[in-house]
């Protein structure tokens, strides 16, 4: 019996389940703070002392809370599956063990620093940083994702100095308006329950900050897009430019509507969905700017023999 092995692009299916099980729970972290679910659970890593799991009985907010506690189960389950496949995937490759490697450890500090958000009753530094390590992960996700349909060898870029600047540029931006999108949610009215704190800050300030930031970064990709065209760049790098310019006005809109009508629930949450996509479209555009040869393909046992014969015969 042969030793387990899984192909380039058995390997890149794992990666893509653990990029999407990292996207959802950002999706189910935002639900409990919008349900009032924060504290749900009062202790961590137990639902409340000498009980791990929600009673039956329990309140609705216990009930949302332990449920998105028990789905980091299933994102432990796809990251350790995607440093597994890693292992046995042939050819195998160290970057992608180190990038899957990288998501165990990720999901590890999410575990502790939930725990600190329950301890410190919400506190509003907590909660933003327990959101950005989500942002991190993801970004961590989508490489790894994006690594293994590649093969080895170091990348070139396929547009001009200009575009590559541009592109760059956009990431910086991007991640800009993911991290005043936060202080904007620790001043606002969502803390996840009524005993939180919220940041002593002014939420109209803060709000034209992050506003301002999601401009600047709506024009920069408008002009990148305009430029990409004029230079005739790659279709992925347009079509991925045009998913991003989609998405970004999409959530601008919901931004400013939510803003305008008191910031309710609904469109809070789909705003949180939103951002979520918009940092998964800038980051597909950011790593369409460069490429690396199509993925290598595991050699079949039937072709090794004659691989062989081939190598001895060319030395």
């Amino acid at each position: 019996m042969g030793r387990l092995t899984i192909t380039p692009r058995a390997y890149r299916r794992i990666t893509f389940v653990a990029a999407l099980a990292l996207a959802v729970i950002i999706l189910t972290g935002a639900a409990v703070r919008l349900t009032g679910s924060g504290l749900g659970c009062p202790t961590w890593p137990q639902c409340e002392p000498g009980q791990l799991v929600a009673k039956p009985a329990a309140g609705y907010h216990q009930q949302i809370e332990f449920w998105n506690r028990a789905f980091t189960g299933i994102v432990s389950i796809a990251v350790m599956l995607a440093v597994l496949g890693s292992l046995v995937r042939r050819p195998r490759r160290s970057e992608l063990t180190w990038l899957s490697v990288g998501l165990v450890a990720g999901v590890f500090a999410q575990a502790v620093l939930g725990g600190l958000v329950v301890k410190k009753v919400l506190a509003p530094p907590f909660v933003m940083g327990h959101f950005l390590l989500s942002i991190v992960l993801l970004w961590n996700a989508v490489l790894l994702h994006h690594r293994a349909g590649q093969a080895p060898g170091r990348s070139r870029p396929v547009v001009d100095g200009t575009l590559l600047h541009l592109g760059r540029a956009v990431f910086v931006l991007g991640c800009a308006a993911i991290v005043t999108g936060t202080v904007v949610t620790g001043t606002g009215p969502h803390a996840g329950d009524r005993r939180a704190a919220r940041l002593d800050l002014h939420l109209t300030d803060v709000a034209r900050v992050h506003g301002t930031t999601v401009m600047v970064f709506l024009g920069t990709v408008l002009s990148m897009l305009w430029l990409a065209y004029r230079r005739r760049a790659p279709a992925l790098v347009r079509r991925r430019l045009g998913i991003l310019l989609l998405v970004l006005v999409a959530q601008a809109a919901v931004g400013y509507t939510q803003y305008f009508t008191g910031v309710p629930v609904i469109l809070v949450a789909v705003h949180v969905a939103g951002a979520t996509a918009v940092f998964a479209a800038t980051a597909a555009l950011y790593l369409s700017l460069r490429e690396r040869p199509t993925t290598e393909e595991a050699p079949s046992p039937r072709s090794q023999p004659a691989l062989a014969r081939n190598t001895l015969a060319r030395a």
